[in-house]
C-alpha cells in the first residue's frame, strides 16, 4: 500500500457528548421511549457534522485525515467489542441473523436487562472516564462488523472530509478484557490474539474501501505497568499484532497512539513493526531526550506524532516547552507531527462559553477548542519556524507568569498551617478501642445503609435552577430541601434501614458542592465532560491554595439527625476524589494540594461532631483512579493519598464512626492502601463484578468493617431478593458477619425513586433472611 502523508497537526479525539450535552439528552430520551432510533441517529449525525466543521474552523485540515472519527453512543471499548463480535452469550438473543446489534441491543449490553447483568464497568487508566469491560472466552466467536465506523467515514466523505477512524487497538482490547464466565482456569483473553488480529485486518480493509487513508489504533495499555499481564507477553503481543496488521495489503496507513504515559520498552517493539506512525505522550511520558537511542534507526522511517498539548487538563500550558519537545523529536525522525497527548474526551468544549468566570482565570485556561488551536499553532511552527509563532508562544508564557503571581494562588496562612503539622495529626486511636467506643450506636448484625445520595428528582433540579436564576429566595430553596430531606428520612425508616443518610438534595455534584464553598476553586457553567455512557460531570477548577471559610454540611446533617433516633451519616467527599474529579493546578505536587483539602475537611468533621453527628462518611471513590500507571511512581502516590485521608479524619473522636466509600475500580492492587486509610467501615463496589472483591479482602487479611455493594446502581435493573441474598451469602462466607455491612455499590442520585425503593426493599428483605440464617447456625452451634 502507499500511505498518504500524515497530517501536520491533529488530535487523538474530541468530546462526543455535545456542546450542550445534546447526545446525552437524546440517548436518555431514546431509553425513555420519547424518541425512536432514527431520531437518535439523526441527532448523532448532526453532532458529528458539527464537530467536523468546528475542527476545520479551528485549523485542522478537512482532507488529510487530521480530523478523527472518535464518536461513540456510549463507550469506545463497547464499540470495539461490537466491531469484533465479542458479545456475551447471554445477549445472543439481541443479535440479528448476521450477528449485528441494533441500537437498543447495544444499550442493553451496556446497561443490562432483566436477569442479564450488563458488562462490568471500571476506570479508563488514570482518568475519571469509565469503560465497559469486554468478556472473552476460548469460544468467543470473533467476526468483523465494521458497519458503524464505515458509515461514519462515508458520511464524512459525502460532506467533503477525509477523516481518520479511531478504534481501540487489539492488544489493549484484550488486555482490558476479563475472562468470560466458564473459561478454564488459567485462560487469559490475550490468549486469543491470533484469532482477533485477522478480524482487525478485515476491519482495516473495510475502512480502506470506505475511503479511510489512515486509521488510529489506540493502545494505552502499552504504557501501563498496572495491567495484569507479564511485560514480556505484552511486548510479544505488540510485535505479533502489528507485524500481522502491517503486512496486510488492503489497509489504510496505521497510526498507533499510546496516551497516558511513556511507551518505554514498548517503543522499540512497536518501532520494529511496519506501522507508519507512532504517537508519543510527551506530557505524561518521557521527554524526547529520554527516549532510548537504540530506537533511533527504527524510528527514522516512522512519522512521530508528538503529543505535546495536554489533553487531560484545562490549563493553557507552556507552549514554548511544548514546541521545544516537538522540535526535539526531529532527532529521531524527519517526519514529526503535533497532537494532543490524549483524546480531548477528558476536557470541556470551549472556555469562551464560560462568561461567568473571572477573566483573569479564563486567560490561564484552554478547553478542547483552545487546545485544537494550540495544535494548529505548533504545527505551523514546525513547518515555518519558531519566529512564525513567536507571538503565540510569548502570549502563553505571559499567561503562565501572570498565573504564578496572582493573589490566592499562594496563601501564607494555609501553607504555615501545613508546615506546622506533626505525625499525630495523621492517626486516630487503635481500631479495637474505636469499635468499643462505638458500641452504643446499637447497630444490628449486617447493618444496612446507603452510600449517600438519593434520586435527584426533576423538582429538585428545577428548584436549584430557579435559585440560580433568582426566581427563588435562598430561604424558600432551603425549605424545599428540608422537605425533601424529611421525606428521605421517613422513607428510609419505613424501609427499615439501620444507618440513614439525608439524601443530599442540596448538592449539585459531590465535588462541585464543596468547590463552591471552599476558597481556591472556581466552577463552570458549561464545562461538562463525559464520565460514562450518558453520565456527565462538570469538574471544578482548583486554581489556588484551599481553605474553608465556613461550615459546609453541618446545617443539613444536623437537621436530618433531628428527624430520627437512628444514626444519620454526615457526608463528605475525600481529598483524593476532590482532586481526581476537578481540574487541578499543575504548579505544585498533587500531595501538597491534597493536604490543603484535607485540612478543610478536618475542620468540617470537627464541626459535625460538635453538632452531634456520630457517623461520618468521607468518600474516596477515586483512590484507585489516580494510581500512577508506572510502578516506580506508585509508592509516593499511595503515601500522599492515604496520608491526606488520614489527615482529614485524624482528629475524629474514637466514638465517631468514620466510613469511606470506593467504587468502580480494580481494588486488588490498592487493597493495602485501603487498609491503611484506617476507616472504621469501607463500602466498595461489588455487585456488577459478583463480589470478586471479597477474595481480595479475604486474602489481604482486611480486618475493619466492610460493605461490599449488593446493588449495581449504574443499571436500571432491580436486583431480586434472591440475587442480593446470594451475594450476601458469598460475602458472609469470606467476611465475618460482625464486620459486614450491607449497601448499594454507589450513591442513588442517577436512579429513579420507583426502582430505588424496590431495590432497597429487596436489600432489606435479603439482609433479614441472611441474619436469620446466621442466627440459626449460631443457635445450632
Amino acid at each position: 500500500m502507499t500511505a498518504s502523508a500524515f497530517p501536520a497537526g491533529t488530535i487523538l479525539g474530541y468530546p462526543r457528548i455535545g456542546r450542550r450535552r445534546e447526545l446525552k439528552h437524546a440517548v436518555e430520551a431514546f431509553w425513555a421511549g420519547r424518541i425512536d432510533a432514527a431520531e437518535l441517529e439523526r441527532t448523532a449525525a448532526d453532532l458529528r457534522a458539527a464537530t467536523r466543521e468546528r475542527l476545520a474552523t479551528l485549523g485542522l485540515d478537512r482532507t488529510d485525515s487530521a480530523i478523527p472519527e472518535s464518536f461513540s453512543y456510549y463507550d469506545q471499548v463497547l464499540d470495539a467489542a461490537v466491531a469484533v463480535g465479542a458479545i456475551p452469550t447471554r445477549f445472543a438473543r439481541l443479535l440479528d441473523a448476521d450477528g449485528r446489534l441494533d441500537l437498543a441491543g447495544y444499550f442493553t449490553v451496556a446497561r443490562g436487562e432483566g436477569a442479564d447483568a450488563p458488562l462490568e464497568m471500571t476506570k479508563w487508566f488514570d482518568s475519571n472516564y469509565h469503560y465497559l469491560v469486554p468478556e472473552i472466552g476460548p469460544d468467543t466467536a470473533f467476526a468483523a462488523h465494521a458497519e458503524a465506523v464505515v458509515a461514519q467515514v462515508r458520511e464524512a466523505r459525502e460532506a467533503g472530509f477525509v477523516t481518520r477512524p479511531v478504534l481501540v487497538g487489539p492488544v489493549t482490547f484484550l488486555l482490558l478484557a476479563k475472562a468470560a464466565d466458564g473459561a478454564p482456569e488459567g485462560f487469559r483473553p490475550i490468549d486469543r490474539l491470533a484469532d482477533l488480529v485477522p478480524v482487525y485486518a478485515e476491519l482495516l480493509a473495510a475502512l480502506r474501501d470506505a475511503g479511510a487513508e489512515w486509521v488510529q489504533l489506540d493502545e494505552p495499555a502499552l504504557v501501563s505497568e498496572s495491567i495484569d499481564e507479564s511485560r514480556e507477553r505484552v511486548l510479544d503481543a505488540v510485535g505479533a499484532a502489528y507485524d500481522a496488521l502491517g503486512a496486510a495489503e488492503e489497509r489504510p496507513a496505521i497510526f498507533v497512539a499510546a496516551p497516558y504515559g511513556s511507551l518505554d520498552d514498548a517503543l522499540p517493539a512497536l518501532a520494529a513493526t511496519p506501522v507508519e506512525a507512532i504517537g508519543l505522550d510527551l506530557v505524561r511520558g518521557a521527554a524526547p531526550e529520554q527516549l532510548d537511542p537504540v530506537t533511533e534507526e527504527a524510528l527514522a522511517a516512522k512519522t512521530l506524532v508528538a503529543g505535546v498539548v495536554d489533553g487531560h487538563n484545562i490549563w493553557r500550558g507552556d507552549l514554548e516547552r511544548a514546541f521545544a519537545h516537538a522540535e526535539a523529536l526531529r532527532t529521531f525522525s524527519g517526519d514529526v507531527a503535533v497532537s494532543t497527548s490524549t483524546s480531548l474526551l477528558h476536557v470541556p468544549h470551549d472556555v469562551e462559553d464560560e462568561t461567568a468566570l473571572d477573566a483573569r482565570l479564563v486567560s490561564w485556561l484552554a478547553f478542547a477548542d483552545q487546545k485544537v488551536a494550540q495544535v494548529a499553532v505548533l504545527a505551523r511552527g514546525l513547518a515555518e519556524g519558531r519566529e512564525a509563532i513567536a507571538t503565540e508562544l510569548d502570549a502563553a508564557s505571559d499567561a503562565l507568569a501572570d498565573r504564578a503571581a496572582a493573589p490566592g494562588v499562594r496563601v501564607a496562612g494555609v501553607r504555615d498551617r501545613l508546615a506546622g503539622l506533626d505525625a499525630s495529626a495523621f492517626s486516630r486511636a487503635a481500631y479495637d478501642s474505636r469499635v468499643a467506643a462505638q458500641e452504643d450506636l446499637d447497630l444490628p448484625a449486617l447493618p444496612t445503609t446507603t452510600i449517600g445520595s438519593f434520586p435527584q428528582t426533576a423538582d429538585i433540579r428545577r428548584a436549584r435552577a430557579r435559585l440560580v436564576k433568582g426566581e427563588l429566595t435562598d430561604e424558600a430553596y432551603r425549605e424545599l430541601m428540608r422537605e425533601e430531606i424529611a421525606r428521605v428520612i421517613r422513607l428510609q425508616e419505613d424501609l427499615g434501614l439501620d444507618v440513614l443518610v439525608h439524601g443530599e438534595p442540596e448538592r449539585n455534584d459531590m465535588v462541585q458542592y464543596f468547590a463552591e464553598l471552599l476558597d481556591g476553586f472556581a466552577v463552570t457553567q458549561h464545562g461538562w465532560v463525559q464520565s460514562y455512557g450518558s453520565r456527565c460531570t462538570r469538574p471544578s477548577i482548583l486554581w489556588g491554595d484551599v481553605s474553608r471559610p465556613a461550615p459546609m454540611t453541618v446545617e443539613w446533617s444536623q437537621y436530618a439527625q433531628s428527624l430520627s433516633d437512628k444514626p444519620v451519616k454526615g457526608m463528605l467527599t475525600g481529598p483524593v476524589t476532590i482532586l481526581a474529579w476537578s481540574f487541578v493546578r499543575d504548579d505544585q505536587p498533587l500531595g501538597d494540594t491534597a493536604r490543603q483539602v484535607a485540612l478543610a475537611l478536618r475542620d468540617e468533621i470537627a464541626d459535625l461532631e460538635r453538632a452531634g453527628i456520630r457517623v461520618i462518611q468521607v468518600d474516596e471513590p477515586a483512590l484507585r483512579e489516580l494510581l500512577p500507571l508506572k510502578r516506580a511512581d506508585q509508592p509516593a502516590y499511595l503515601d500522599w493519598s492515604v496520608g491526606s485521608f488520614r489527615l482529614a479524619t485524624g482528629g475524629a473522636a474514637s466514638a465517631t464512626q468514620v466510613h469511606t466509600h470506593l467504587c468502580y475500580s480494580e481494588f486488588g492492587v490498592v487493597i493495602d492502601a485501603i487498609r491503611e486509610l484506617d476507616a472504621d467501615v469501607t463500602s466498595i463496589e461489588a455487585a456488577r463484578s459478583r463480589m470478586e472483591v471479597v477474595d481480595d479482602l479475604s486474602a489481604s487479611g482486611f480486618d475493619h468493617g466492610v460493605g461490599p455493594g449488593v446493588y449495581d446502581i449504574h443499571s436500571p435493573r432491580v436486583p431480586s431478593v434472591e440475587e442480593v441474598q446470594a451475594l450476601l451469602e458469598r460475602a458472609v462466607g469470606e467476611i465475618p458477619a460482625g464486620r459486614l455491612w450491607v449497601n448499594p455499590d454507589c450513591g442513588l442520585k442517577t436512579r429513579g425513586y420507583d426502582e430505588t425503593v424496590a431495590s432497597l426493599a429487596n436489600i432489606v428483605q435479603a439482609t433479614q433472611a441472611v441474619r436469620a440464617g446466621a442466627a440459626a447456625v449460631a443457635t445450632a452451634g
